[in-house]
């Protein structure tokens, strides 16, 4: 398995702070964000890690990363030239993997514990794709997975109404399926093309299976957020915990 962290995008939820930098380049607890999920993402056992960012600030994350040599792995560098959705960033990738599979980070997302379970459980699954969800409290701001006893059943993006209090929070694993469902999106309402939209087509092929979150997760996108990551990561001195039995 391979590793994608997706860190482009223009931030603007943030600005002025990252009127002159890479949202993902902001710290959290002790360490810039970027490094959470390559820390998650070797911790897991993916090594072999692509990022993904903008055109702008990648001089200052290679800056940053270098080669991966002090992380314990190896990265490539790649630009999403224009901002349209996590999955048309994800179609970057689709050269680095080849035909194997690929956990997929954004960015900004923060675990206080390690993904490492989730990746065993996906690669004993297989094939298809695995999501993981978070209930919390203000599921509009979100994707939503209605759910059964066993399956995700929809996934709808920020609904105005949601179906349940379970966001699809921002780690993702994914056969070599993808890319071929990728190349068939048509672009959201946005203007985008929708991770939503990849993980419905996974549900319409009975390929979708998921796990809850271990431990506390924000994402950094907001200033609340980014308050809330910054909490979480200094009273763990930015050390990502085992996950529990």
């Amino acid at each position: 398995m391979r590793g994608v962290v997706l860190a482009g995008g223009k931030g603007t939820r943030l600005f002025p702070l990252t009127k002159v930098t890479n949202k993902h380049l902001l710290p959290v607890g002790l360490e810039p964000m970027i490094y959470h999920p390559v820390r998650q993402l070797v911790q897991a056992g993916v090594t072999d890690i692509l990022i993904i960012t903008s055109t702008e600030h990648m001089g200052d994350v290679v800056q940053l990363l270098g080669s991966g040599k002090v992380f314990g792995c190896q990265f490539t560098y790649k630009v999403q030239e224009d901002a349209r959705g996590i999955a048309d960033a994800l179609a970057l990738a689709e050269g680095f993997a080849g035909a194997g599979s690929i956990l997929v980070l954004l960015g900004d997302n923060i675990f206080t514990h390690s993904l490492r379970p989730f990746a065993e459980r996906f690669m004993r699954q297989g094939k298809g794709a695995r999501v993981l969800l978070k209930s919390v409290d203000d599921p509009s701001r979100y994707g939503v997975a209605a759910l059964d006893e066993r399956h995700v059943l929809e996934i709808e993006e920020k609904p105005s109404h949601p179906k349940s209090s379970y966001a699809v929070v921002g780690a993702y694993c994914f056969d070599a399926q993808v890319w071929d469902i990728i190349r068939g999106l048509k672009p959201s309402p946005r203007g985008e093309l929708e991770i939503t939209s990849v993980n419905n087509e996974y549900i319409q092929r009975e390929g979708l299976e998921f796990d809850i979150v271990q431990g506390d997760w924000t994402d950094a996108g907001t200033f609340e957020s980014l308050a809330e990551a910054n909490t979480m990561m200094l009273a763990c001195g930015n050390r990502i915990h085992e996950p529990r039995p």
